[in-house]
């Protein structure tokens, strides 16, 4: 758990240095809190399943199979928002096309970020695919990943994270979800 957690320390870092470059402003991180948790216990964490989120799958390939999943509250993509485009978002029903199109770049990168710790830490070649976008409730859209990560296992690593920037102070959320096949490539590759 240690080793993972460095990773989740180094990814987050990446994360954090990403963001201050979009929004051309610092990005504070606290340490990220890493939990093997139960794929049934994930709605629970969020808020309940019908707590309203963003969520940004994207899919790993190559050496590492599996998925990638940030989900974002209503205050950080209101932020992120507002920074980059300047547009008010009261509720996720007025996210403009642009907006979309902002928050699947940020996770691309954020996605990136944590890749490359997994990949420069394990040596695996890891590929991204494009990014996909839903803003649901976290029932919703959690049930995609849950029904293919089910098949695989029951338990998967959130990584819980808090950015400040100013006064502003806004959680995130990642689903890291290798198959098992990949798993136990990473665990081989850090020597567990």
């Amino acid at each position: 758990m240690s080793i993972i957690s460095e990773i989740g320390n180094i990814g987050a870092g990446n994360a954090a240095t990403a963001l201050s470059g979009l929004i051309s402003d610092r990005v504070n991180m606290s340490v990220p809190n890493l939990r093997l948790i139960d794929v049934k216990k994930i709605a629970e964490i969020l808020g309940g399943p019908e707590h309203e989120v963003v969520g940004i799958l994207v899919n790993m390939t190559g050496e590492v199979e599996g998925m990638l999943l940030f989900l974002l509250d209503r205050d950080f993509v209101g932020l992120l928002v507002k920074v980059l485009l300047n547009e008010d978002v009261s509720g996720f029903d007025n996210i403009s096309e642009m907006g979309l199109s902002a928050l699947m770049e940020i996770g691309n990168i954020l996605a990136g970020a944590y890749t490359s710790a997994i990949a420069s830490m394990t040596e695996l070649d890891i590929r991204l695919s494009t990014p996909q976008i839903a803003a649901d409730m976290a029932g919703a859209i959690l049930s995609y990943p849950a029904a293919l990560f089910g098949t695989m296992g029951d338990r998967l690593l959130l990584i819980e994270e808090k950015f400040s920037n100013g006064s502003n102070t806004v959680r995130s959320h990642l689903l890291i979800m290798p198959d098992l096949k990949s798993l136990n490539k990473i665990l081989k590759k850090l020597e567990l």
